[in-house]
């Protein structure tokens, strides 16, 4: 963006005040003191004219580029970590989350909507696909087990691997028959265990994404006997402690439970649908996954 700004000229100059009136009558003057040189002037003396249009050139140019960088920084979202410190009785406890680095919005094309901009209503996601994958926290590593293509695409075969054999078939003719346009994914496992994938399906409109049957109480995920509902994520909504996350589904895997705990969520925004999947052995702790969940449904605004 060129920077504009008005011609120093026409920056009007400071009047001087009226010196005030002093109604006693003059005093004698006392004896002129011995001129000084022109080189012994105090430097506090004010600037002539021209040195002044220059200040407030710089003055002009140093507000906008703080303007700029203001505005910058609000478009990225913090480290959703709590602070902590080792400071006796201001320590806070650790309550699970991870430390995930900053996010950023994703780069538009020029001229492009935000999605559920007043001129975007259907809620189209115009970024790249990838830059709309939430990063992996701090201190994961890249899941091996992952199929992934170039610049992170993900095979419609690759995705029904999440799913039970017997809905794969039915899912897969679904998403052939309804929009789908691309997906991608990204998949990391933290040091505790915990392994998480990441999947975004961007459709043709977001009635396409809607419509997608792999998500909800009959996501007939692979190696679990039964998923409903998060308890704890519904009385978070209940009691208004979650920020507004409209369409997003969070459910867990009810016991039994085999040798792993699967927990899993969906987030539908506009065209595109994430679904998240997470797993461990014994049971799959839920803050990390809510986290997840929050910090990926604000990436897709």
């Amino acid at each position: 963006m060129t920077e504009q700004h008005t011609p120093a000229e026409t920056i009007p100059q400071a009047v001087p005040a009226p010196a005030p009136t002093d109604p006693s009558p003059p005093e004698p003057a006392p004896p002129a003191a011995p001129t000084a040189p022109a080189a012994a002037a105090s430097p506090a003396a004010p600037a002539p004219p021209k040195d002044r249009r220059k200040l407030f050139t710089v003055l002009r140019r140093s507000a906008a580029v703080l303007v700029f960088a203001a505005a910058g920084a609000g478009a990225a979202y913090g480290v959703v970590q709590p602070e902590r410190t080792d400071l006796p009785g201001l320590a806070t406890l650790d309550d699970g989350r991870w430390a995930y680095p900053v996010l950023a919005k994703p780069t538009l094309p020029p001229g492009a909507p935000l999605p559920f901009a007043k001129d975007n209503e259907d809620g189209t996601h115009y970024a790249g696909l990838t830059q709309l994958l939430l990063p992996a926290p701090k201190g994961s590593v890249p899941d091996p087990g992952l199929k992934l293509e170039k610049d992170s695409v993900v095979t419609v075969d690759t995705l029904m691997e999440e799913y039970e054999g017997a809905a794969r078939e039915k899912l897969k003719e679904g998403l052939a028959g309804n929009g789908l346009r691309q997906i991608v994914g990204r998949g990391w496992t933290m040091p505790d265990g915990t392994r998480t994938r990441v999947y975004l399906l961007r459709f043709h409109s977001s009635g396409f994404a809607d419509a997608f049957a792999g998500c909800g109480a009959d996501m007939n995920l692979s190696g679990v006997n039964r998923i409903e509902a998060d308890a704890v994520w519904g009385k978070a909504k209940v009691d208004q402690k979650a920020p507004d996350t409209t369409g997003v589904t969070v459910m867990e895997e009810s016991a039994p439970i085999g040798d792993e705990q699967v927990r899993a969520a969906c987030v539908q925004s506009g065209d595109v649908q994430a679904v998240i999947l997470q797993t461990r052995k014994g049971e799959v702790p839920a803050v990390p996954l809510h986290q997840t969940v929050i910090l990926q449904h604000q990436l897709l605004g």
